[in-house]
């Protein structure tokens, strides 16, 4: 079995690989040929979770569990606020094949699977970017969102205007050709905007639908359980809105079950899964002046996909720590 660290695994998966990857197994979750048994979460109080996702792909035929901390408050205290492990099995013996960091794996696949519903569900012509947050998830959609789109003008809205401003000089620095712009206020960011990205851990709205003007598209990322709502309902219903799996998002999408529930939507207003959008099964953009929405929620496909790339690139370039358990 072999063992990767966060720095192996982000050598091992750049973000043009992951890109593709993660795209290979959106249509494979749509056409059913994942398990993905919905995201458990058991509670540790303080707004502090233990996520447990298993699934399993049958190309590559493999199968794993990622166990992940969720620590909201993490980021303001120096750690990222996923951090776990990722376990990989294969399917011809059940033998444990791998184990590897899954924050960074997370982080990687999530903003790539943003990054594939850009592609699909953006105008080809978008070139301003709005990131709503400055922590992990902020900087590696940067990179994803410029592999997919020709970025030109980067605003950056976070919390404090002290961490927006450090995000916008980081980003400066890296990117020598973008215009950067810092704000404390999600509207004056949003306003605008051709592709919106938020990227928080905040239990409250971030992003109002009343702010974000026709032809923008939005990856809602950063609430992973039902009583996270970065974005109101008018957003969800505003926008054509489309989902990574829809069975986790009717169970697990906080702003989605509460519009269901009180009626102001019903399940067909999700147009389809990126999967189906991806293979013409569903319509996507109507026009440059639609406004689209891809909620994220997560899949244990685009983590499996991205493990087992890991671990078949560095068994072949001789990287990790290789262990026997038995």
């Amino acid at each position: 079995m072999i063992v990767l660290s966060s720095n192996e695994v982000a050598k091992l998966l750049p973000m043009q690989e992951a890109i593709g990857l993660v795209e290979k197994a959106m249509i494979a979750a749509s056409n059913g040929l994942a398990t993905l048994p919905l995201r458990n979460a058991m509670d540790l109080g303080s707004q502090n979770m233990l996520g447990i996702m298993p699934g399993a792909l049958e190309d590559p035929a493999c199968y794993g569990t990622k166990l992940i901390s969720l620590y909201p408050d993490n980021p303001a205290k120096g750690h990222s606020s996923h951090l776990g492990l990722m376990v990989l099995f294969d399917k011809e013996f059940g033998v444990p094949t791998a184990i590897m960091n899954a924050g960074k794996l997370t982080a990687i696949r999530t903003a790539a699977a943003s990054a594939v519903a850009t592609r699909a569900l953006s105008r080809a012509d978008a070139e301003t970017l709005t990131i709503v947050g400055t922590g992990e998830q902020a900087h590696i959609h940067l990179e994803a969102m410029r592999a997919v789109r020709n970025i030109r003008e980067l605003r950056v809205a976070g919390r404090t205007l002290d961490s927006a401003e450090r995000y916008a000089g980081e980003a400066r620095k890296r990117y020598g050709d973008l215009t950067v712009t810092s704000t404390d206020s999600v509207q004056e960011a949003a306003t605008g905007a051709d592709i919106i990205c938020t990227v928080t851990s905040s239990r409250e709205t971030v992003l109002h639908g009343d702010w974000v003007g026709e032809g923008c598209h939005v990856n809602a990322v950063g609430a992973s359980i039902p009583s996270m709502r970065e974005i109101d309902q008018e957003m969800v219903l505003k926008a054509a809105l489309y989902v990574d799996y829809r069975p986790s998002a009717f169970a697990q999408a906080g702003e989605i079950i509460a519009a269901l529930d009180s009626g102001a939507m019903t399940e067909d207003h999700i147009l389809g899964e990126i999967g189906e959008v991806l293979q013409g099964k569903a319509k996507g953009r109507e026009s440059d002046d639609s406004i689209t929405l891809y909620r994220s929620m997560g899949i244990a496909a685009q983590d499996l996909i991205c493990a087992h790339h890991v671990m078949i690139e560095a068994g072949e370039l001789g990287i990790g720590t290789d262990v026997s358990i038995m």
